[in-house]
């Protein structure tokens, strides 16, 4: 037995966000697009220390030996490690930038300072800061405050210090606008484009913003903080569950500080100044950095035009029966249809919404919500389906992490609308993606509805690799509607026919299917299975992984994030391949896959094999029944798999290796994926024009 059972999670997690920094550094991503995976990398991290990090060091804190849950180790010990390897990452990605900037130079395109100020481009700031960027500067003097203000986890701040003719030194603070873009566009110059961070804008400017003092030098150096972001959610009777969440995010700006990130240029006396005023210890995660941080900015770095530096978006392509113009209800009474964004229209979700709004025999709509867009067409059909008189219940999670804010509001106006909000289920958080509507018939009611692996956001839709299965299958459509029983009557535990509903059956139904393969496979029958997931850590599941390899069952698995399963390693998962794949798209859909010697079952699911997905949530998994759906389903696996760019092995080193071409051409998974469903439209063309 190989010494080392699971991969700890937190550190698979690491190694999953240094993925997003290959991309960053891969000179064969377009330049801006580079950028976008600096942003998406420095995004993660901030994610990551307010909730992982966060968590381990509650535990640290506590006294618990927490060895249990952590692998084998020990809280105090894995945030060593996981601070030892994140200011590795941050120098790595440090390098990056300062390698795309150089390449940005190649084409004309200059990240400026301070001190490289044109006398044209001062004319242009010195506009820009009075009309638009010193309104809305908070500066706050600190030396003489009673009480040090508090910093928030989402901006960034420059450590002011003044040195006065005096000698006396005072420290301020500058808060970094938030609603103003951070990158400040300059007026092109013979050919050359030119962009200013607001930081520097504000450091140009810091003689005028201190003017009334009388001091020798000034200098201004960026911090920033990040807090712990649990939600601490009271247990007051008399509120409802809208205002306890309302209030939990109003508190989470004053969390514990996790994570403090400094220019390593500050100077000492500034640096130890705010160290001991936000009581910041050594046992905290500390990181020195560069000269900006909140580089998640730079996933809104502005495109100046320059399209050729940027990945060719995709259109996305129609699904082969259904139309945006005809009835959709009509096309889903006859077969099942399965949408796959984004390389498909997201938009078939929101027209089955707009035409069950407006069809007079839908009498009701039910609908699960977790992650919204910012203007939502889904809320909107929602609500224009309740203004024609229609029975809408709609289960909105309100603990969507950093959706929270987001959730109330939608919430708040859907039930000024009328719609009947249900709030989730206490100690359960809702992540299914399901739809049912109910339609009169001939005198009966007839469901149809949607499943699906992803959240009903058309921003996401454009980026999120998601399938969703489009379907009037009545028994399916039973099970999800007695779901929504459930989160009205949650004491009663339904038996579902077809579908596998966390936190009840999920679990035990996985590993009923894993152990038919383990004895079709002791049988001496060919079967497989193959696993395509967001993350696996649940270590039941892992061991259940590691029986059915022992037994000779052929396992695949893609895990795009989290895998604390160890592949390949003889006498406890020889049998076992696991690959991730991080590329332009974020691959999110789970789809499940039983050989069953040749009577292969296919399953899509909103559940990864995570112990929270498996107990803690409510989560559903859903038969595919339609053949054509199946072969696409598995044919999009395959694809996946035979793929050997952007691809990755997991292995229990944690070194990202790249799978090798071995003298193959390159085949990149998600061009290949769109190829597949452009050949489908055009063999249906060509089939059409030969008929004709």
């Amino acid at each position: 037995m190989h010494e080392q059972k699971y991969i700890d999670r937190e550190k698979s997690w690491l190694a999953f966000n240094a993925r997003v920094l290959q991309e960053a550094g891969d000179n064969t991503v377009p330049l801006l697009d580079r950028l976008r995976f600096v942003g998406i990398f420095s995004n993660n991290l901030d994610e990551f220390f307010r909730v992982r990090y966060a968590a381990i060091r509650r535990l640290s804190l506590s006294g618990i030996s927490a060895e249990k849950y952590l692998g084998g180790m020990s809280a105090h010990q894995l945030i060593k490690d996981i601070t030892e390897i994140v200011i590795q990452q941050q120098s790595e990605s440090l390098r990056i930038l300062g390698n795309i900037e150089t390449e940005l130079e190649a084409e004309n395109i200059f990240i400026i300072n301070e001190d490289q100020i044109t006398p044209k481009q001062e004319c242009f700031l010195k506009d820009f800061y009075m009309q638009k960027l010193s309104p809305e500067l908070v500066t706050i003097i600190l030396n003489d405050l009673a009480v040090f203000p508090v910093l928030k986890d989402t901006l960034g701040y420059l450590a002011v210090r003044l040195e006065l003719a005096n000698d006396e030194v005072r420290y301020a603070l500058i808060e970094i606008p938030k609603n103003i873009n951070r990158f400040v566009v300059l007026p092109s110059e013979d050919d050359k484009q030119y962009v200013i961070l607001i930081d520097d804008v504000i450091r140009y400017k810091l003689k005028n913003i201190f003017n009334i003092f009388d001091f020798k030098s000034v200098s201004a150096h960026m911090i920033k903080i990040t807090r712990d972001a649990q939600l601490d959610i009271d247990s007051d009777l008399s509120k409802s569950m809208l205002e306890k969440i309302a209030t939990s995010v109003k508190d989470r700006r004053i969390g514990e500080p996790v994570r403090f990130i400094y220019d390593s240029q500050i100077e000492d006396d500034t640096l130890h100044f705010f160290l001991d005023k936000m009581k910041i210890v050594e046992t905290d995660s500390i990181i020195p950095g560069g000269r900006y941080h909140n580089r998640r900015d730079y996933m809104s770095f502005p495109n100046l035009g320059r399209y050729d530096l940027l990945y060719k978006p995709n259109e996305p392509l129609p699904v082969l029966g259904l139309s945006l113009d005809g009835s959709i209800l009509e096309k889903i009474n006859k077969k099942d249809y399965l949408v796959h964004a984004p390389y498909q229209s997201f938009s078939y979700l929101t027209k089955f919404l707009r035409e069950a709004a407006l069809d007079p025999k839908v009498t009701s709509i039910k609908i699960t919500l977790y992650r919204l867009a910012k203007n939502s067409q889904i809320i909107s059909s929602l609500i224009n389906a309740a203004k024609n008189g229609k029975r809408v219940v709609v289960q909105i999670e309100l603990q969507a992490r950093f959706d929270e804010a987001s959730n109330i509001s939608y919430a708040e106006q859907m039930q000024t609308e009328g719609i009947e909000l249900i709030f989730g289920i206490k100690g359960l958080k809702v992540h299914s993606k399901i739809c049912v509507i109910e339609r009169v018939e001939e005198g009966k009611t007839r469901r149809y509805g949607f499943i699906s692996t992803g959240n009903f956001n058309e921003s996401t839709a454009k980026i999120y690799t998601d399938v969703t299965l489009l379907t009037c299958h009545q028994g399916i459509l039973k099970d999800v509607s007695k779901i929504f029983e459930f989160f009205d009557i949650n004491y009663r535990v339904h038996r579902y026919k077809h579908l596998i509903v966390s936190p009840h059956y999920t679990r035990t139904k996985f590993i009923k299917l894993i152990d038919r393969e383990i004895l079709h496979a002791l049988a001496g029958r060919k079967t497989y299975i193959k696993l395509k997931m967001n993350s696996l850590s649940d270590f039941k599941m892992i061991d259940k992984l590691y029986e059915a390899s022992n037994a000779g069952v052929k396992i695949q698995l893609q895990v795009r994030g989290i895998c604390s399963l160890i592949p390949g390693i003889p006498g406890m998962s020889e049998n076992i391949e696991a690959i991730s794949i991080v590329d332009n798209y974020l691959e999110h859909s789970r789809v499940y896959i039983f050989g069953n010697a040749g009577l292969t079952e296919v399953y899509i699911s909103s559940a990864d094999f995570m112990t929270r997905n498996l107990d803690g949530r409510v989560e559903v998994t859903c038969p595919i029944y339609d053949h054509a759906i199946k072969k696409e389903l598995i044919d999009n696996f395959n694809i996946a798999w035979k793929g050997n760019v952007k691809v990755r092995y997991h292995s229990y080193k944690l070194d990202n290796k790249y799978k090798p071409r071995n003298h193959h051409a390159p085949f990149r998974a998600q061009f290949e994926t769109y190829k597949y469903y452009q050949n489908k439209i055009e063999i249906t063309e060509e089939v059409v024009q030969k008929t004709d």
